[in-house]
C-alpha cells in the first residue's frame, strides 16, 4: 500500500507531499519533472509537495529511491546519486517505491492497449492514483479501470491522449454536466498534417514526413500516425468517453493518406479546397458512426484553416449547436501540462 502523504506547514498552509512513480522516460515524462520544478511554488499553494520515489523504462528497468531522485538529474541523464535500488518487477516497484500516483507515458499499441493497461490496473489496485498519457487504455479498458479506480477511492486520469493537455474530457466532466454530445469532427493527428501542409507547400510526400520527423512530431516509424491508427484510436477515446458510448477500435471506419499522391492534394490546393485527415463521429438511432478518412474541404471551412502541428475539435451538443476548442502549434510542455492538470485533480478529489 502507498505511505500516508508526508505533511508539512508551508507558506501555502499544510502541505501533503505525494510520491511519484514515472513509467517511461522519454520527452513527456521528462518534460513533466522540468513542469513539476517550475510550477512547484503553484503546487504548493495549493497544498501539493512531491517527490519522485520511482523511474522505469524498458531501458533503465524498476529504479526506486524512497528519499526522492534528483529531478534535474532525471532530466539530463539516467544517473542519480541517492540510495537508487532495481527491483524485479512491476508489483515490488510499486511497493518499494510507497506509490501515490503513476504517471504513465509509455508507448501506444492501438489494438490491446497493453502493456499500459496492466500497468495501470496494478497502480490501481496498490492504490495509487493512475494517470495516463496512452490512449490505448482509454479506448480498451475505461470502464473497468474507471470502475476499479472508484472502488479503491482513487483516480484514472487521462487529460495528455487527446490534444495533450486540452481540457477535453474534464470539460465534459466537470464545466458541462449533463451535455449531451450528438457528434464532433476535428483533426486530431499533428503528423498527418504537417505532411499535407508541407506537400501543399510543394514538397514530396517522404520530404514532408521527414519535416514532421524534424520537428518531432513524428516517430522514425510513423506508420500508426499516416495509415490512421493514431487518429482512429483517439476517436475511440472521444466516443467511449465523451459520448459515453462503448466503441471498439475495429468500429472505427479508417483510411490513412498514404494513397494520396502530391499531385491529387496540390490539385485540390489549386481548386480551392484542403485535403487534411478528418476524424468523424455522429449519433444516428442510437448507435455512433465513426470515420478517420481524407476529405476535401473547402479552404474556409474552420478545419481546412488548421495547419502544421495545429489541431482542433468542433463537437455538436444539445445545448451548444457548435462548440469547438483550438490549439496551435502545441509542444511537448502541453502534454506534460494534461498529466501535471490530472495530477492537481487527482490529490485534490482525495483529500
Amino acid at each position: 500500500m502507498p505511505a500516508r502523504p508526508a505533511i508539512a506547514i508551508g507558506y501555502g498552509g499544510t502541505i501533503h507531499t505525494y510520491n511519484l512513480c514515472l513509467l517511461g522516460l522519454g520527452n513527456v515524462n521528462r518534460a513533466l519533472v522540468r513542469l513539476l520544478q517550475a510550477k512547484d511554488d503553484d503546487l504548493r499553494q495549493r497544498g501539493i509537495g512531491w517527490r519522485i520515489t520511482g523511474v522505469a523504462s524498458r531501458r533503465l528497468g524498476w529504479l526506486v529511491n524512497p528519499d526522492g531522485f534528483d529531478p534535474k538529474l532525471l532530466t539530463d541523464s539516467t544517473r542519480d546519486t541517492g540510495a537508487m535500488t532495481s527491483v524485479a518487477d512491476l508489483g515490488k516497484w510499486l511497493k518499494a517505491a510507497r506509490a501515490d500516483v503513476l504517471l504513465e507515458a509509455t508507448s501506444l499499441e492501438p489494438c490491446t492497449g497493453q502493456p499500459a493497461i496492466d500497468y495501470i490496473r496494478a497502480a490501481l489496485a496498490h492504490g495509487a492514483h493512475a494517470i495516463t498519457a496512452n490512449k490505448g487504455p482509454v479506448v480498451h479498458a475505461y470502464r473497468e479501470l474507471t470502475e476499479l479506480a472508484a472502488k479503491r477511492n482513487k483516480r484514472f486520469l487521462f487529460e495528455s491522449t487527446v490534444m495533450d493537455g486540452v481540457p477535453i474530457f474534464s470539460m465534459f466532466r466537470d464545466s458541462l454536466p449533463a451535455v449531451e454530445v450528438r457528434g464532433f469532427r476535428g483533426i486530431l493527428n499533428s503528423t498527418t498534417n504537417v505532411i499535407l501542409s508541407g506537400i501543399e507547400q510543394g514538397l514530396s510526400f517522404d520530404q514532408a514526413l521527414k519535416k514532421a520527423q524534424d520537428i518531432g512530431v513524428a516517430e522514425t516509424d510513423a506508420s500508426h500516425d499516416i495509415e490512421g491508427w493514431d487518429a482512429a484510436v483517439k476517436v475511440a477515446a472521444l466516443v467511449n468517453v465523451v459520448m459515453g458510448t462503448p466503441i471498439r477500435i475495429d468500429e472505427v471506419e479508417r483510411e490513412g493518406i498514404s494513397a494520396l499522391s502530391a499531385e491529387v492534394v496540390r490539385g485540390a490546393r489549386a481548386h480551392g479546397k484542403a485535403y487534411k485527415l478528418v476524424c468523424r463521429a455522429n449519433r444516428q438511432n442510437g448507435k455512433v458512426q465513426a470515420s478517420v478518412r481524407p476529405e476535401q474541404l473547402s479552404v474556409d471551412d474552420p478545419l481546412a484553416l488548421v495547419a502544421g502541428t495545429s489541431s482542433i475539435v468542433y463537437f455538436e451538443t444539445d445545448m451548444f449547436p457548435g462548440l469547438a476548442l483550438l490549439e496551435v502549434d502545441p509542444g511537448v510542455d502541453a502534454t506534460a501540462y494534461g498529466m501535471l492538470a490530472d495530477f492537481v485533480r487527482a490529490v485534490a478529489s482525495s483529500e
